[in-house]
């Protein structure tokens, strides 16, 4: 019953809590991060966001549509023949000194879907050219949050460029682990089909990733695809490769990224000890440690970059920091300006 009480605290907190929490933790003094070097907190302030400027996300998804995409839901749980291509069209919070989202009562806000008749093929055109970060979410999470959190995360780290969430099959259910990482696995065909399109397109940008929880074991497998299909060429079209609190067993993790070469040191893993979901999700597991839960130590001795974020958390659960904390968004800021080829 505590587990379960645990996990319901945690279930997709509103919108306006999470702005809140984004809100307070900024005005707070800047904490250091038990990261690598290079990665500590340094205070930096960062430009408005593409976001704000253009309301706009690309949406990849592998979930079949509901009522052909045209109102809420717009995407469901199940599982879809093929891949859609979509644009989000969002909200932006009013960000005046006197607004509701000043003081976590407004956040980001869906609005509408409109589908692109283009496959992955035609992505790096919909990019525009520039850098491209893509969101990859984690267990528990309807079409609409993995959306509102890719903006949020955007928004939150202040970055230039095109955002894309790809959102795979999950049924939202707190007792639908095994089909939320049965989906998640289903879909690493098709989130290798995204890279290899933005990869390979001629003067198109970098591409960088910040995948969560379960969506990192979704993203490492298409990495090693992506790898095993075009080698050491494909290193300088990725930039940085965040993993905030990677649902992956250690030993698994240990064994992909030995198979996916320089790609590897563009990999920084955001861990906190104290991730109560990973806890859980380690119990269900046989007992075997997942990586986001891990001692720095013992994940740095895999060859990745790690930032331990152990003490940032005040909450009971500690597991989406990087939409929380403003100081792990700076983090992930810090990762994507600091990537080279």
């Amino acid at each position: 019953m505590i587990v379960r009480r645990l996990l319901q605290d945690n279930s997709r907190r509103s919108v306006s809590r999470r702005a809140l929490l984004g809100g307070l933790l900024s005005a707070g003094s800047a904490l250091a991060l038990g990261g690598c070097a290079g990665l500590g907190a340094t205070g930096a302030r960062f430009d408005a966001s593409s976001l704000s400027v253009d309301p706009t996300l690309l949406v990849v998804t592998t979930r079949k549509p509901v009522n052909g995409a045209r109102a809420k839901p717009w995407f469901g749980p199940e599982r879809a023949a093929r891949m859609t291509v979509a644009r989000a069209k969002l909200t932006a919070p009013d960000e005046s000194r006197l607004s509701l989202a000043s003081v976590g009562l407004e956040d980001w806000r869906l609005d509408r879907i409109e589908p692109v008749p283009a496959d992955a093929g035609d992505l790096a055109a919909e990019a525009g050219g520039g850098d491209v970060l893509i969101y990859v979410h984690g267990f528990k999470q309807t079409f609409e949050t993995a959306v509102l959190d890719a903006a949020h995360l955007s928004d939150g780290i202040r970055f230039r460029g095109r955002t894309m969430a790809f959102s795979w099959p999950s049924k939202a259910g707190l007792f639908d682990y095994a089909y939320d990482r049965d989906s998640a696995m289903w879909s690493r065909d098709n989130f290798e089909r995204v890279l290899s399109a933005l990869v390979s397109a001629p003067g198109a940008g970098r591409v960088h990733i910040v995948a969560h929880s379960m969506g990192t074991m979704l993203t490492l497998e298409s990495l090693r695809q992506l790898y095993g299909r075009y080698g050491d060429t494909v290193t300088s079209k990725i930039g940085a490769v965040v993993f905030a609190a990677p649902d992956i067993d250690m030993d698994v993790f240990s064994s992909a990224i030995q198979r996916i070469g320089p790609l590897a040191g563009k990999i920084t893993v955001i861990a906190s000890t104290n991730d109560r979901a990973l806890a859980l999700s380690g119990q269900l597991a046989g007992g075997m440690t997942r990586v986001g839960a891990a001692e720095k130590a013992a994940i740095a001795g895999l060859g990745v970059r790690v930032v331990d974020a152990s003490a940032e958390g005040w909450g009971i659960i500690n597991h989406d920091l990087f939409l929380s904390n403003a100081e792990v968004q700076r983090v992930i800021r810090r990762s994507i300006d600091g990537t080279t080829a």
